[in-house]
């Protein structure tokens, strides 16, 4: 059974308090006693009293509570006090030999009530019915004091076996990831590190032989790049493997606002950029989503409009931190797009999301394309 499903067929919580529990019986006892009693002496009537009001403490004295109601079974023939002690004794002391003698006196006292008449030792049908009522009104509760105990221990032990199995079943969650970071960490370094290690070499070999300088400075640029990108790979590598970042270990020193500049200088793009991040310090996690922001949409730019002109607006507004990214529209379009899924739009919406803010991406009117993301810090 599902919790939602528990949840709706467990009784409302007013009728069930605790406080409403132990009053009521002590409440229809009092009715009881005072319907039996008329025109009984006094003191017939206290005794009927004292054990409705007895009840409020059975509970914790469950074998003296029942005690205190068989003066007044006896005597002024109260059934609902005594039948509500025998329950709570079974309930909360369910042990036999406490719970077998207690329902025995009641039964006695039900049997041998007071005044005792000569009919109650004669043999016969009305004495043996009368006998059965007897122990029937002691068994009864008793019974149904033990099943209640039954019942709570039952459901005790099904709610630790339910934490068990969610616990056994988180642990072989974790298990299941653990592998699956562990052969996707097997996977990048197989693959995507011996491209980029490939990447590096030709670059740097690239940067010796070539006697232009403009083309060695653009294979200096890509086997400097190549080599960072390297290094936080083999990071995130190392993170996969020892199963997420619980150790308290950076993955390394991560960018923040300002490295945006070599950032753009470093893109190769026609980039313009306004960096007014505000005198205020932005969070870590703000300014690192800046940066990726900023990172993402220039290298979507590099793909597909090299030649586009490049507007980049980082400006802070109020507690808010504006990160605008917009290229005009490309004077031609590129011969050979590099390939791309959509997903680091999707990344970085997700991550302006976990920090409170939005992001937005789309073309513009003439033509270009613009990102804008809304990053809060929080208010200190």
């Amino acid at each position: 059974m599902s919790g939602g499903a528990a949840a709706a067929r467990r009784p409302p919580a007013g009728l069930t308090a605790p406080w409403l529990m132990l009053l009521l019986p002590a409440l229809y006892s009092l009715v009881d006693a005072a319907l039996v009693a008329r025109g009984a002496p006094p003191w017939q009537t206290l005794l009927s009293v004292l054990a409705a009001v007895a009840l409020l403490w059975r509970r914790r004295f469950p074998v003296t509570v029942l005690l205190l109601t068989m003066p007044g079974s006896y005597l002024d023939d109260i059934w609902l006090a005594p039948i509500t002690a025998v329950y709570t004794v079974a309930a909360e002391r369910p042990r036999p030999r406490v719970v077998v003698p207690c329902a025995t006196l009641f039964a006695l006292v039900e049997f041998f009530h007071w005044p005792v008449s000569e009919q109650t030792f004669t043999i016969s049908r009305d004495t043996a019915l009368y006998a059965i009522q007897s122990v029937m009104l002691a068994a009864g509760p008793a019974a149904t004091g033990l099943l209640s105990r039954t019942r709570r221990e039952l459901a005790s032990r099904l709610d630790e076996l339910t934490r068990g199995q969610e616990r056994e079943s988180r642990l072989l969650a974790e298990r299941v990831l653990s592998e699956e970071r562990g052969r996707l960490a097997r996977e990048m370094h197989d693959v995507v590190s011996h491209q980029v290690s490939l990447i590096s070499i030709q670059a740097g070999a690239l940067q010796v032989s070539t006697p232009d300088p403009a083309a060695a400075g653009v294979a200096r640029t890509i086997r400097e790049l190549s080599v960072r990108t390297l290094e936080e790979l083999r990071q995130m590598v190392g993170v996969l493997r020892a199963g997420g970042p619980r150790t308290g270990t950076p993955l390394a020193p991560q960018p923040r606002l300002a490295d945006l500049p070599r950032l753009i200088e470093e893109s190769g793009l026609t980039a313009d950029a306004e960096l007014v991040p505000g005198d205020r310090p932005w969070p870590e996690a703000v300014e690192r989503a800046a940066y990726r922001t900023v990172q993402e949409a220039l290298t979507n730019i590099t793909k597909y409009a090299p030649e586009a002109a490049v507007h980049v607006r980082v400006r802070a507004r109020g507690r808010r931190l504006r990160v605008e990214v917009r290229n005009e529209a490309p004077p031609v379009r590129p011969v050979q797009i590099l390939p791309g899924g959509g997903h680091g739009l999707v990344g970085l919406r997700e991550r302006a999301q976990l920090l409170g803010g939005s992001l937005t991406a789309g073309p513009t009117p003439d033509g270009g394309f613009e990102v804008r993301a809304d990053l809060p810090a929080p208010s200190s």
